[in-house]
């Protein structure tokens, strides 16, 4: 229990004084992790809106492998970005192994389909709004997705965030395809892993403050910017 204790009050001493390990390991973390987030993005949202909008034969084919894909192993990802990354795969000549690129690659592609699937969920009910009024409208296809983000924006909101939660907590991949080199693609948490194995609890403990903070403050600016609690309703 003392160890517990002193364990502790080392890690809230090192968050306080705002140890430059821990600010350089959470700042690429957070760099790393949004920059994914960005990019899953601005592939998922417009792939959910196009599921809404269009028809065709392959649809619902299309939508359960994206629910399925949901569970998809991080392991697995991490495992099959290392291959097509390492020196005998086809994308080997790019160097982008060991790298941050390899990191944001991996986690877009576990989070993609994570924030395509929630993301459908709300456009399909928004889109059985909107159906007749933009058909009787005549507006072009880009013109109904275009709308349906704008808005269904705050709910895209929500979609991105369950991303983002995701992709900030995830180790197995990035430490395969990252490394968790030093200086160079150690986040917070492959190093909260590291550092537990070497019995700096204390560090690790701060790292773990690190992560869970910016993961509350990533969510509070997100709503805030979304405006999703106005006049006192939840």
């Amino acid at each position: 229990m003392i160890d517990l204790w002193d364990g502790l009050s080392r890690a809230f001493w090192l968050v306080v004084t705002l140890d430059a390990e821990l600010v350089e390991i959470a700042l690429r973390s957070l760099q790393v992790t949004l920059g994914a987030l960005l990019v899953a993005s601005a592939l998922s949202l417009p792939l959910a809106a196009l599921l809404a909008v269009r028809r065709f034969r392959a649809r619902r084919a299309v939508i359960a492998i994206l629910n399925a894909l949901m569970g998809l192993p991080p392991v697995v990802v991490g495992l099959v970005v290392y291959v097509m990354l390492s020196r005998s795969g086809p994308f080997g000549v790019l160097g982008l192994l060991f790298t941050p690129t390899a990191m944001v690659i991996a986690q877009v592609i576990i989070i993609v389909p994570l924030i395509a699937s929630i993301a459908h969920q709300s456009l399909r009910d928004l889109w059985a709004e909107y159906h007749d009024l933009l058909i009787s409208m005549n507006v072009t296809q880009t013109q109904k997705i275009t709308t349906l983000l704008w808005d269904a924006r705050r709910a895209l909101l929500t979609a991105s965030l369950a991303g983002f939660g995701r992709a900030i907590g995830e180790v197995g991949a990035i430490m395969i395809v990252g490394g968790n080199i030093d200086h160079s693609t150690r986040v917070l948490t492959t190093a909260i892993a590291l550092e537990t194995g070497k019995g700096d609890f204390a560090l690790a403990l701060g790292l773990g403050f690190i992560l869970i903070g910016l993961a509350v403050f990533v969510n509070l600016t997100i709503h805030w910017l979304g405006r999703t609690e106005r006049e006192g309703r939840w």
